[in-house]
Order: C-alpha cells, then structure tokens, then sequence
C-alpha cells in the first residue's frame, strides 16, 4: 500500500487535510479507540460515548464510499492500548510507504506524531489543521512585538478577513465591533430551557454505551440518558435548531444562570465544533444569514460570533503560541488539593453543587457556570492549576487540551500572569445573586461577609485581593476594589480574613 491515513477522534470533518488526495486504491484510512487517551484523564461517560461513537459513524461512511479503513475498537483483542502502539502494529501490518496526519490539536499528541518519523522509519507528513480559521502564523505575526494580546483586537482582524458582520464601506455591522454590553440581562422569574434534542440512537451508539458502561462506570458522570449528536447531519440538525429558536435570546441571557436548567439558551454545539463535526465559518455564516434575515438581533448574532471567530481562534493562537512552557505557569502559586465537591460530594454551596450536577448529569455546563462558579472559587480558594485543569480537560465533551488550558489555567485562574485575560476574573457571591437564582436555594446568604451562613465567595473575594494585593493593586481594571477594601476598618479586615481562612479549613475538612 501507498500510505496510512490516521485520523484522530476531534478529526471527523472530510474537509479535514489528511483525507485530501486519498488514493482509494491502495491508501487506508485508520481510526483507534486507545486506553491511554480514554483515561490519561477520567473522561466522562458520556464524552467517551460521543467520540467514539461518531468516529465509528465517521468511518463508516467513509468505508460507504470506498475507502479502505482500517477501525480499531477499544475492545479488539489485539489493540495495544497507544497511539504509537497501534501505528507501529498498522506498520508492521499493512507496510505503508509514508503516514500522513493532520497535526494534533493537543501538544502532547502532537510530539508523539512527531516521534514516529524515527520510530517506523517511513515518513511521516503532518499536515496543517486547515479548519481553523487563523494558522500558527498568522497568530504569531498578529501577536508579535506586542506587549498584551487582547482577544478584542485579535478579534476584529479576524471579522475583516473573513467579512463577517463587516458592512461594504468596511466598518462593523451596527457601527460597533462589541454588543457585550447588551449580553448580561439576568435570567427572568420563571425562566425555562426550550426544548432540546434528543438525537435517536443508532445500533453503533447503542453498542458504544454498553463498552462504555462496562469500562468506563467509575468515571465522574452520568452515562444515561444520552443524547448527544454523532453524525454530521445530526449536528448540523443541532446548528439549525439553535439558530432558528435559540439564537434571538442567546445574547440578552448567555450570562444566566437558573437551577435547574443546564442549557437555557445556550446552543451545544462546541462538542460538535471540536470534534471537527460542525466547521467554524459555516457556523458564523448561518449565524450572520440569521440576522440579515431578521431572524436574530445584532446583539445576539454578534456575541455567539465572537466566541467563535474571536475566542476559540484566539484561545488557540495563545496554546500554540507559548506551548509547552505555558502549560507549566502558576503564577499565583495555587497549591490547595482540589476539593471533593468538585466530583459531586456535598456542599452547602448551592452554585457549586449545581454548576457540579450539570456536569456530572450532562458532560456540559454554560460558559458562565464554568468561569465564575466552578472557576471563580478555584481562583478565590487557590486550588492547585493542574489539578483544576485536568478536572475540565475530564468532565466536559468539548474539552481537549488546546481549549481547556487557556480558558482555565488564563482565563479562570490567572495562572498565566495576564497572557488571556486582564485582570483576575473574580467575584463575590453578589455577582452570583445578581445573575442567578441559586442564592435563593442556598444555606448561605450572599449578603452577608462574616457569620455562620455568609457567603463564603464574599470573604474569599477579598482574601484573594488581599493576597496578591503585590500583583493587582497597579493593575488598571483594578484600582476601585482596592480602594474599598482600604476604607474598611482595621477590624472588618481583619475579620474577613478570619472569615476566608475558616471557609478554607472547612473546605479541606469537606464541610464547607
């Protein structure tokens, strides 16, 4: 045979680099459910689930068009368990010429790729993930000789090259290149999730769950009901769903949160998008095609896009960019084990044990919930980064690496020193009543600093100020907080931090 075609589970696109120029006559294409990357983190059930499910659905209809393909499940007898391991048995077996990969999204991965150039002794051609919609390069000319890289800026370049949202005279749709302002509308009394799809399931995805429940049960994570999109036309069912009746109140409520309701108005369609099911300009096409339609406001339109063709393309030009170094940062030195509560033990914190039920019950939980719930008490509480970030690179299906690191260890922690994010994304348990209902459920009280039932996000708000007051009081965004923390009286002071520090040793003893 003339070459080996390896595809990975965040490759399912055919548009994707490896799959062009395939010689159906003597190339085949391989595909491997390995060991090693279904637990080098807990993954969640159902995560596990909707990779492996759509990449068998995936090379199933490649073999439909005849393509020879080489599958290996998890369960085959002779899986060795290894990316590597199984190249080298595809190697040793079918006695390709050359490998050609499409570059790994992950690191790691990425320098195993590049290992088997060496190994084999054949070469190995690794391709450029053309799906993204700003290469290495680009990204690295955009970010060069600057001394902050702000994703609003980086942003914009990205809206005129591709012409989205961009009126012919050049200048933004709306005369504003950022509606965010109109995005923060907390969620309404009685507020509810439309309804959602649920995806019929295949005899591959029913043949999956049961692998899955077999091997997989003590992950963090519920495996059923499951209802995750795995092939193309099904995602793409999703996309028109979202925007034909989710879309128009995306914008005004993407920051609410409401017990109860994992989704809201929120599309789920990121799992999709990084697993190479969904493609990003077709995605802000349709969006655009909404509003010009009339079907979707500028604010809603416009704040859906950004995530898109703003942060993820930004979050990954930061990974690639200051890989593997950056992977390493720990800028506020936060070393405090990652409490129990995370994988569901008992908290009286109403927003964490909810933000941690819609994870465990879903794989998913909305951007909010993730930044100032599960990741705002990590910063205030200082848990340890790598333990935080291999906790989302587990528990969410659309988590891997190159996505999860920055918009963890950058954006929720600050471990980065400021490379994401400006300032330290922190907030007391005001900002959570303002933007939820979760207070009115909980057995602490937002209002109050100090006490039996006080908030703890109030007093370990101000600890964390306190703490890294060296690194945040010139910080620009910043001189407000500091300022009312120095009008309180020496004893309020004093008895926050008293306050923080029994929130901490409750937390270490599981009580809190």
């Amino acid at each position: 045979m003339a070459a080996l075609h390896l595809i990975l589970a965040d490759q399912l696109s055919e548009s994707i680099a490896s799959l062009q120029e395939l010689d159906k006559k003597s190339d085949t294409v391989m595909f491997c459910e390995v060991m090693e990357e279904a637990t080098y983190v807990p993954h969640h059930p159902k995560k596990i689930v909707f990779l492996f499910s759509a990449m068998r659905h995936f090379s199933a209809e490649l073999e439909a068009k005849g393509i020879n393909v080489r599958y290996v499940k998890l369960d085959d007898a002779k899986n060795t368990g290894s990316f590597t391991s199984e190249v080298q048995r595809a190697f040793v077996e079918l006695k390709p010429k050359k490998i050609i990969v499409t570059e790994a999204s992950e690191y790691r991965v990425l320098e195993m790729m590049r290992s088997w150039h060496k190994l084999l002794g054949i070469p190995v051609q690794i391709l450029a993930d053309t799906r993204f919609l700003a290469t290495h390069d680009e990204f690295a000319s955009w970010a060069k000789d600057k001394k902050q890289l702000r994703m609003e800026f980086f942003y914009r370049e990205m809206r005129k090259k591709y012409s989205i949202l961009i009126e012919p005279d050049g200048k933004p749709t709306g005369g504003e290149w950022n509606f965010d302002k109109e995005n923060r509308k907390p969620p309404k009394a009685g507020m509810t999730s439309p309804p959602r799809i649920s995806h019929k399931k295949s005899a591959i995805t029913h043949e999956v769950l049961g692998l899955v429940k077999e091997r997989f049960s003590h992950h963090f994570g519920m495996l059923e009901p499951f209802h995750y999109a795995v092939t193309l036309e099904q995602a793409l069912v999703e996309l028109e769903h979202f925007i034909e009746n989710l879309l128009p109140n995306f914008g005004d409520y993407q920051d609410a949160m409401v017990a109860g309701e994992p989704y809201l108005y929120h599309s789920l369609i990121s799992s999709y998008l990084n697993a190479g099911l969904l493609l990003p300009l077709e995605i802000c096409q349709k969006a655009e095609a909404a509003y010009r339609a009339g079907k979707a406001p500028l604010n809603a339109v416009e704040g859906f896009i950004r995530q898109i063709l703003g942060w993820r393309e930004y979050i990954r030009g930061i990974y690639w960019q200051f890989m593997p170094e950056y992977g390493e940062r720990n800028t506020l030195n936060a070393t405090h084990p990652l409490p129990e509560f995370y994988w569901g033990a008992p908290t009286g914190m109403f927003c964490v044990a909810e933000s941690v039920r819609h994870t465990r019950d879903h794989a998913y939980s909305h951007h909010i919930q993730r930044l100032m719930i599960t990741g705002n008490f990590a910063l205030l509480a200082g848990l340890d980064v790598k333990a935080v970030q291999a906790w989302y690179l587990a528990v969410y299906s659309d988590a891997y690496e190159w996505v999860e690191m920055p918009n963890t260890l950058g954006m929720a922690l600050f471990g980065d020193g400021g490379v994401v994010a400006s300032k330290p994304y922190a907030a007391s348990g005001k900002y959570i009543h303002r933007m939820s209902n979760y207070c009115e459920k909980c057995k602490y009280d937002s209002d109050e600093m100090t006490g039996e039932t006080a908030c703890p996000f109030n007093a370990l708000y101000w600890d964390f100020l306190v703490r890294h007051a060296d690194k945040f009081r010139g910080n620009q965004r910043m001189p407000y907080v500091f300022s009312t923390w120095d009008k309180f009286a020496p004893e309020k002071q004093q008895a926050i931090r008293r306050q923080a520090a029994l929130s901490l040793q409750k937390m270490t003893e599981g009580i809190l």
